[in-house]
């Protein structure tokens, strides 16, 4: 019996359909857009100077990274969706409450993200899975939902 609702918790919640993987491709590419090329724009040319300095500098990366995974943590927490989630109509929910998640899980899943996208293997679960979530996703036990 409480296999059985362990096995429910981890579905998405009720009436509540998965957002296609190539939708969120498409959402992750506009936050690229809409939050980190500011970001890196402003510490390429107005920190340090220029793109071979930025280059040359892996902790001015490891900033921008964090800094833009810090402010996609907070959209996630304050609405559940970043500007790309909302110009798509994608709602990232937590699998056991169905709402929103909170901050450190956000973030979390952000960090499980940069880790999925270097072995490559857990971007490409989604392919394989009926509920589309990635290894991040289910790390952090989070799913992108469509809204209504």
């Amino acid at each position: 019996m409480r296999r059985k609702q362990t096995k429910q918790s981890e579905r998405a919640p009720n009436n509540a359909h998965t957002a296609g993987v190539f939708t969120r491709i498409k959402a992750f590419i506009v936050d690229m857009f809409m939050i980190n090329m500011p970001i890196l724009y402003f510490m390429v040319y107005v920190i340090l100077g220029g793109r071979d300095a930025f280059l040359n500098n892996q902790t001015a990366i490891f900033v921008c990274t964090a800094l833009f995974g810090f402010i996609l943590s907070i959209f996630f927490a304050a609405a559940g969706q970043s500007p790309g989630y909302k110009a798509y109509d994608i709602k990232l929910t937590d699998v056991r409450t169905g709402k929103k998640p909170h901050f450190f899980k956000a973030y979390f899943r952000f960090l499980g993200f940069i880790f999925s996208g270097v072995t490559r293997i857990g971007l490409l679960l989604a392919f394989f899975r009926a509920d589309k979530r990635c290894l991040h996703d289910i790390f952090s036990g989070t799913i992108c939902t469509k809204c209504k």
